[in-house]
């Protein structure tokens, strides 16, 4: 028994997974990952990189297809100064699904029910109306957002 008086459920919730999802999609489409975009499939993963940029990665998935990438030397050596997950291994992924995906039509990942799409505008109560260009999209456990739900 836990300590919280009940057994934790077996593997993770579907709408903590969405959310985990959704924040790994922000990756691709406006942070480490932003080369693998214009694949114009969705996508979602992580770049990584070690001490001293000895070694990179990058983790990624659609929804029916998930690759990771590692990039290191066995003798422990630097890369090289600036060699990162976004520039060593995320153009190898990218390369990698665009052929993987080419014959297969963008498929979205699917949003489990009790999920709100909230705009960061509502969220964060930034000016501009929810929807215009360079807003967010968050992913929320329906009824954990004081922000009305798009």
């Amino acid at each position: 028994m836990s300590p919280f008086g009940r057994e934790p459920a077996a593997g993770t919730r579907p709408r903590t997974a969405y959310q985990v999802v959704s924040i790994l999609e922000g990756v691709i489409q406006r942070g480490t990952g932003v080369a693998i975009r214009v694949l114009g499939k969705p996508l979602a993963g992580k770049t990584g990189t070690s001490s001293d940029f000895r070694d990179a990665w990058f983790v990624g998935f659609s929804p029916d297809l998930a690759v990771g990438v590692f990039i290191g030397k066995d003798s422990f050596q630097t890369l090289g100064q600036g060699e990162q997950g976004a520039l060593a291994a995320a153009p190898i992924f990218r390369d990698f699904m665009k052929e993987a995906l080419a014959d297969q039509p963008p498929t979205p990942f699917r949003i489990p029910q009790g999920i709100a799409l909230v705009s960061d505008q509502s969220v964060e109560r930034r000016r501009g109306p929810a929807g215009f260009a360079g807003s967010i999209l968050e992913a929320f456990k329906a009824g954990t957002s004081r922000a009305r739900a798009i």
